[in-house]
């Protein structure tokens, strides 16, 4: 049950209240409102507009569940013209502050309530002859009580009141008080014990004024009341308020008689108004089952019907279906047709602009270019031709190696082979250890798969070759630009940091499609490995003999009549782009070695540095120059390690810009690359171990990995490191 539970009145209570409102409102009603044990917990509005409209004399709201005298919305100020107010036997635990507004009151009885004070205005009731707050909680009475100039009759009885105000002296009227003598102690109990007149006395004695009976103190008031009674008529004032009460409680009695005819015609009525509500349903209860009928034979003919049109329907839909999968089938078609169209545009785009960029590039940086070839081109010329004969051999062992990679493939497939025939062998005897052991074998071959996609991918390679070119223009770049800042060269240094500037841009651009290829090739994998069928077993054997059936381009080029040593030859420059335009002109090393720069920019090279390397290359595979060459080469100690292709430390060579063989992947431009000289650079900052980390963004080549760990700006030019790149080659 809730903490503040507020009860419902019951319906008894609810037609009784509403029969005395009435009752109080109809013509030749009296002065009484009695909305008395209606289960109030307070007082209606209505009843206060009746007190307000009519004038009540007398309101009479005892044994109820009144907590507040004045509802929300409501003044006490419409009761002005009650003589009487009954609150006895409710649960008000306060009167209203304002109670000094009902000025014609003159009984007020808030007997057994919860009441724990007095309001100060209840000085105010100049006419209030009899107060009873019997059966409360008082402690104390307010100060102003003594302002009740005609009260005759107070009962303070059952409270907690052991003192009482001395100014109960000024009122001269009191005939009759009630108290409890046995608690008081102000005054004594024995002065209490003896009646109203020596409280009277004794607190008169207090205030010092002198005592005088109350008869001489009544005339006033009861002119007042009686308006043309004399003082002697006292007891027959009282006799007609008994009259008046006797014949309240018989107009009650009549009342109470017709409200019982009303209840009883009430109950006639209501046994009408039920015997008419069961013919009404009886008779709708009927047209409901007509109706029932009715519809149910709607509904066959319906569903009947219905059957018809879905039947039709069915029909058309299917129509509708084959016409709808022809369209989306062409407009597929047309779909890729289209994305084809523009990925090659978007790929001849790219190149194109490459070029148009390299041409302008190299345009720039002629000029400075050769002036500086200008000085040491004998030493250049014979690095070229030792790092030329360096690359062949390291072709070489790399085609070495390609082929001891396949022939161990080749090897590991024929054990997979033999491994997988003698599973198949066994299965017959054991099912579930074969089938574990070819789930096993799958999780192999799938491995083995993906690591030879990874490896035979060129894009990805052609993007870690790109990356490594670029770590290595850097790593020279830094060491350039330090030796030029010892020669106090500023033209020079401001061209070092723009080539720094553009390499590290090209740097964190190659790793970012690096990451993007081989998160593609994982994306590959696990498409096919969706698109894998369970039953279907060597589905990774079947997709690894597929790689291993493609054939590289080189191979293609050298069926298609390509002469392998200039098929390895743009290998080596990156420029496999080229070779279809070789072998639609049918370009061989004797028709290059009497061809120019003009003539190869007519048949589409426009790159001045593959052009230059593709003619010393025919003239150096001429048979006098290649004698020389192996003279030379014999010359040199086997010991030698091998050089990269450089100038001297104030020479820049330009590496010619690769594409990838797969057409979806974009033109990345190489950048310029300062060649490093004999000897590898150290850290700038322990001066001990050699230097491993690039800085980006500012492209400096100059610390090791150890130093680096502590830095956060670049020790040569002082900008903010992002990102540090690790070096694991020279």
């Amino acid at each position: 049950m809730p903490l503040f539970f507020k009860k419902k009145p019951s319906e008894d209570s609810k037609k009784k209240l509403e029969f005395q409102l009435c009752l109080s409102k109809e013509a030749g009603a009296d002065d009484v409102l009695d909305i008395s044990a209606c289960e109030l917990s307070e007082v209606p509005t209505s009843a206060y507009s009746i007190c307000k409209v009519i004038q009540k004399k007398v309101l009479i709201l005892h044994n109820n569940e009144l907590r507040s005298l004045v509802p929300k919305g409501c003044d006490i100020g419409t009761l002005a013209t009650l003589k009487v107010l009954d609150l006895h036997e409710n649960k008000l635990t306060s009167l209203p502050e304002d109670i000094g507004k009902l000025t014609s009151l003159q009984i007020l009885n808030v007997e057994k309530n919860r009441l724990k004070s007095l309001p100060p205005s209840i000085g105010d009731l100049q006419l209030l002859q009899t107060l009873n707050v019997k059966g409360n909680c008082l402690c104390e009475l307010p100060f102003s009580i003594g302002s009740l100039s005609s009260l005759r009759t107070l009962n303070v009885s059952d409270n907690n009141i052991v003192q009482l105000p001395k100014q109960l002296a000024y009122i001269r009227t009191l005939e009759t008080f009630t108290l409890d003598a046995a608690m008081m102690t102000y005054p004594p109990s024995s002065v209490c014990v003896e009646g109203t007149e020596s409280i009277q006395r004794f607190l008169c004695s207090e205030v010092v004024i002198e005592y005088c009976p109350p008869s001489q103190y009544l005339l006033p008031v009861l002119e007042h009341d009686c308006g043309k009674q004399d003082t002697n008529n006292f007891d027959s004032l009282e006799e007609a308020w008994k009259n008046k009460f006797s014949n309240y409680e018989k107009r009650k009695e009549e009342k109470q008689q017709q409200k019982l005819d009303f209840e009883r015609h009430l109950e006639e009525k209501q046994k009408e108004h039920t015997q008419l509500f069961l013919m009404n349903i009886a008779h709708k209860e009927s047209m409901l089952s007509s109706v029932r009928q009715e519809q149910e034979r709607l509904e066959h003919g319906v569903s009947q019907q219905q059957k018809v049109q879905d039947a039709e329907r069915m029909l058309m839909l299917e129509k509708v279906r084959q016409a709808e999968d022809d369209i989306s089938s062409r407009i597929n078609n047309m779909l890729m047709d289209n994305n084809r169209q523009k990925k090659s545009a978007a790929f001849f785009q790219a190149l194109e602009e490459d070029r148009i960029r390299m041409e302008h590039l190299a345009a720039i940086t002629q000029e400075e270019a050769n002036s500086l070839r200008k000085k040491e081109v004998a030493v250049a010329m014979q690095r070229m031709l030792s790092d030329s004969s360096t690359m062949s051999l390291l072709h070489e062992v790399n085609d070495v190696r390609r082929q001891t990679l396949v022939s161990e493939t080749c090897k590991s497939m024929e054990y997979f082979d033999r491994k997988f025939d003698r599973v198949m062998s066994l299965q017959l005897l054991d099912k579930s250890k074969a089938i574990t052991q070819i789930i096993q074998e799958e999780e192999m071959q799938k491995a083995a798969f993906q690591a030879l996609q990874l490896q035979k991918d060129a894009v990805h390679n052609y993007i870690r070759d790109q990356i490594k070119l670029i770590e290595d223009d850097l790593k020279q770049l830094t060491k350039l630009e330090i030796k030029r800042r010892n020669l106090d060269t500023e033209n020079l240094q401001e061209f070092l940091v723009e080539q720094r500037s553009a390499l590290s841009g090209m740097l964190q651009q190659l790793m970012k499609q690096r990451d993007q290829r081989e998160q593609e090739l994982r994306q590959v994998l696990v498409e096919m490995q969706l698109k894998s069928d369970s039953n279907q077993q060597n589905y990774w054997m079947i997709q690894y003999q597929r790689l291993l059936n493609t054939k590289p381009l080189t191979l293609r080029m050298q069926e298609a009549g390509v002469e392998t040593g200039l098929v390895n030859m743009l290998c080596k420059l990156s420029a496999q782009h080229y070779l279809p335009i070789l072998v639609h002109h049918k370009v061989t090393t004797e028709s290059l070695r009497h061809m120019k720069s003009s003539d190869l920019k007519k048949l589409g090279i426009h790159e001045i540095g593959v052009q230059k390397a593709l003619l010393n290359w025919a003239q150096e595979n001429h048979p006098e120059t290649a004698s020389q060459k192996n003279d030379e080469a014999a010359s040199v100690p086997m010991a030698s390690p091998p050089l990269t292709p450089s100038l001297l430390p104030n020479a820049i060579v330009f590496h010619a810009p690769s594409s990838p063989v797969t057409p979806g992947t974009p033109v990345t431009p190489s950048a310029p690359s300062p060649v490093e000289g004999p000897g590898i650079s150290e850290c700038v900052v322990c001066m001990e171990a050699a230097a491993q980390i690039i800085f980006l963004p500012c492209g400096h080549v100059c610390c090791c990995q150890v130093c680096s760990g502590a830095l956060q700006g670049c020790p040569l030019c002082r900008s903010t490191i992002l990102q540090c790149v690790r070096l694991y080659h020279g």
